[in-house]
């Protein structure tokens, strides 16, 4: 049951759920109060932010006046979520949908909340209040001859209320009520919303209704993930998941639709991750086409094409496919005093040699599947290998992120990692051959260049960079890959375990492990990597002990803190959701 005690206005991030539809994510808490969301892209400045501004912060309330327990879950097979709530008094249910038709996405944004009484009488308070921005917009309402029109910045907005809903306070930035149910009663309060456009003006019965449209859409496109292997309820949900995060305007894919939740509470580690990283948008890529997700899987590969060709090989783009600007940093409280809240992420100036790999492996899975490249992205990847085959001695920013450029062994399994798939796709056709066979020279050279430089006789491990001491989680990764001696890799995930394990945790890396919380996709890749390394039994048990200490079926995080299972940084988590993804595929393979 999750926990709904707001400490200093703040509940804790297990205490949300999100909402999507494909275009906007919205995160709901278990109290009743919706406390992100950013109208009308997911990487819009929220309406909604009372997850990172208690007081001031927007949101949209609807809880109990009495005190609660209450039960949650998604519907199954949806992105549809339940709450009920009990009360000394009677039960009843909230069932949330950021709605679609039966075309699709909607051209507008809908976020539709629905109360259903099931025993007795549940009385509930009602706040709506519009985000300012951090004090640069001044929300106002207006009325016409039609409806009254909300206004936050560009935003504009209908709330649509059936008729049990009473409105006590009405101004400019908040309207507050009440509304009852009793047994066998519905009512409905919903947000129509958009950015400088025109809006319709639906019946609230018309919303009620696409709440069930929207459910069943859900369940239809998860029914068509191809899937018969083992652990099929996490497979979908993890689905369900990416499935929101997929930007359909673009094709995107968002890493996290949230910024700045901290890696460690009142630290500084907080980040905007409202864009598309090249790395998750091919680990995505691959996710999907495993689950059989072509049309996701296609648009995706499309988009990362089509911005790499544009800007050049970068770390991340907007979900426009545009460059990403400077950060800001914005003035508000931020979760839990964690500051700065930042707009924008310093990654989009780094250069990252594992971008090469991550494209080359996405493009090596479509056509494993059976599908085919056409002349623009082989030109595009021929260029790219002799970019990667030029330039892999220069150190990097890794797949951290770290400020320090270095020499990370990751960054060079990952250029081995490109040359190797772009040999395999030129002897398949599928790309130029006129340099194959120069690819094929520098990847065994890179692989030379990793065993004597990257290996530590002493501590029976690859390390983090040459001549260091320490140890780095995503170096299991390299199993995925097919990089390295099976012992040598071996004995490096038993060195990730000892140096970096917390429990069935992992962090990071040695030199970052006290200024955050254990990353879950660590945690998940290193399952995968034993499945791979034949450790089948003990990945199965590794792997049910993440999920049951997780303790829940729903959208995750980016971290754990391994001592009290507080969650930590942006969420839904996409890397979280494919890792998951990715280490069942391994375990039905196996």
């Amino acid at each position: 049951m999750p926990d709904t005690t707001r400490r200093d206005g703040f509940l804790p991030l297990d205490a949300y759920t999100a909402l999507g539809d494909g275009r906007a994510v919205a995160l709901s808490g278990a109290d009743g109060s919706l406390d992100w969301w950013c109208v009308p892209n997911m990487d819009s400045p929220p309406l909604f932010d009372r997850l990172l501004s208690p007081q001031d912060g927007g949101r949209f309330s609807i809880t109990p006046v009495e005190p609660f327990t209450v039960e949650c879950a998604y519907r199954p097979g949806s992105n549809v979520h339940e709450t009920v709530f009990t009360t000394v008094s009677g039960r009843a249910r909230l069932t949330e949908s950021l709605n679609s038709g039966p075309a699709g996405r909607l051209p507008w944004e809908e976020l539709a909340r629905r109360l259903e009484g099931l025993e007795g009488r549940v009385e509930f308070r009602v706040e709506i209040m519009f985000g300012d921005r951090a004090g640069t917009i001044s929300p106002f309402l207006a009325d016409n001859a039609n409806a009254t029109v909300f206004h936050a910045g560009p935003v504009l907005g209908l709330i649509r209320l059936s008729d049990g809903v009473t409105i006590e306070t009405k101004d400019d930035r908040r309207v507050a009520g009440r509304v009852v149910v009793c047994a066998g009663e519905r009512e409905v309060l919903a947000i129509i919303a958009g950015a400088d456009e025109p809006l319709v003006c639906p019946a609230i019965a018309e919303i009620d209704n696409r709440i069930d449209v929207s459910d069943a859409e859900w369940r239809t496109w998860s029914d068509r993930v191809a899937w018969a292997g083992p652990h099929p309820e996490t497979l979908i949900r993890s689905a369900l998941a990416l499935k929101i995060l997929l930007y359909s305007p673009s094709g995107a894919i968002v890493a996290a639709p949230t910024t700045s939740l901290p890696e460690r509470i009142g630290g500084d580690k907080n980040w905007d991750y409202r864009y598309a990283w090249v790395r998750d948008a091919g680990y995505t890529i691959k996710a999907f086409l495993a689950i059989g997700a072509q049309a996701e899987a296609k648009a995706a590969f499309t988009w990362l094409v089509g911005r790499v060709a544009e800007h050049g090989c970068r770390v991340l783009f907007t979900l426009d496919g545009d460059v990403v600007e400077p950060v800001r940093e914005i003035d508000v409280p931020g979760y839990r005093g964690s500051r700065p809240v930042r707009v924008g992420n310093d990654a989009a100036a780094q250069h990252q040699h594992g971008v090469y790999g991550d494209l080359f492996e996405v493009a090596w899975r479509f056509v494993d599947k059976g599908n085919i490249l056409d002349d623009r992205t082989a030109d595009v990847l021929s260029r790219l290998a002799d970019d990667c085959a030029d330039g892999w001695r220069r150190p990097d920013a890794g797949i951290w992120e770290l400020p320090e450029t270095r020499h990370y062994t990751m960054s060079k399994i990952s250029c081995w990692q490109a040359l190797d798939r772009a040999v395999r796709l030129a002897d398949a056709g599928h790309i130029p051959t006129t340099c194959r066979d120069r690819w094929a020279r520098e990847a065994q050279r890179v692989a030379d260049w990793v065993e004597a430089e990257c290996w530590s006789d002493a501590l029976q491990t690859y390390v983090a960079w040459p001549g260091s001491t320490e140890i780095d989680a995503s170096l299991a990764l390299g199993v995925r890959f097919g990089y390295g001696p099976p012992a040598r890799q071996r004995a490096t995930l038993d060195a990730i375990d000892k140096a970096l394990g917390a429990g069935p945790y992992h962090y990071r890396l040695t030199i970052t492990r006290d200024e955050e919380g254990c990353f879950l996709a660590c945690s998940f890749w290193m399952v995968e990597a034993r499945v791979h390394l034949g450790q089948r039994a003990r990945a199965e048990a590794d792997f049910r002990a993440l999920i049951t200490s997780l303790d829940r079926e729903g959208v995750y995080p980016e971290m754990i803190d391994p001592d009290t299972g507080e969650w930590l940084g942006n969420l839904p988590q996409g890397l979280t959701h494919l890792a998951i993804v990715h280490c069942i595929a391994a375990l039905a393979e196996a």
